[in-house]
């Protein structure tokens, strides 16, 4: 995971609302800026509700460099969700004030939790999207391909999104 020297491992994350999304957005944002510094901010994407009937969801991916391990951000991500008032259920589609979920913790393949690289990357146009937006020549540590090969190659038409402008910056 981390070298022998410590070095910051660059992080990404996704995150996605359809309730109050811009509120829990920003309010996401301003806690992880606070918590790891300067952030790298996608834009903002529209997409319909998937597996469930209900409200739009706005989504975007965050970067971060850091030396915590990933247990301790996904602590973070834990208490940011609390600070939220995410409701937990057990039916993962669902409406939700903030879902932000480690995507990649630098090159490493785990299996264990969290589960990483986070099979959402190629899954989902709403996270990749925005991955490959902020990070083009970033390279999956599996497959190896950049993340705008993998956007290049990937069925747009599965996940249809739009790009929105709201004050999250």
């Amino acid at each position: 995971m981390l070298d022998a020297r410590n070095a910051p491992v660059n992080v990404y994350l996704s995150a996605g609302s359809n309730i109050a999304p811009e509120r829990y957005l920003k309010m996401a944002c301003q806690q992880l800026e606070s918590e790891y510094g300067e952030l790298t901010l996608s834009s903002v994407y529209q997409n319909a509700a998937f597996g469930f009937e209900g409200d739009d969801f706005l989504n975007m991916v965050i970067g971060f460099s850091t030396r915590e391990k990933p247990t301790v951000i996904i602590k973070r991500l834990e208490s940011l969700h609390d600070k939220a008032k995410r409701k937990r259920n057990s039916d993962p589609f669902s409406s939700r004030t903030l879902d932000v979920d480690i995507l990649l913790y630098g090159d490493l393949v785990s299996g264990d939790a969290p589960k990483l690289p986070r099979e959402d990357i190629e899954r989902y146009g709403f996270v990749l999207g925005p991955l490959a937006e902020v990070a083009p020549e970033l390279r999956h540590p599996v497959s190896g391909m950049t993340m705008s090969e993998i956007w290049a190659d990937f069925d747009r038409d599965t996940h249809a999104m739009q790009k929105v402008e709201i004050g999250i910056a």
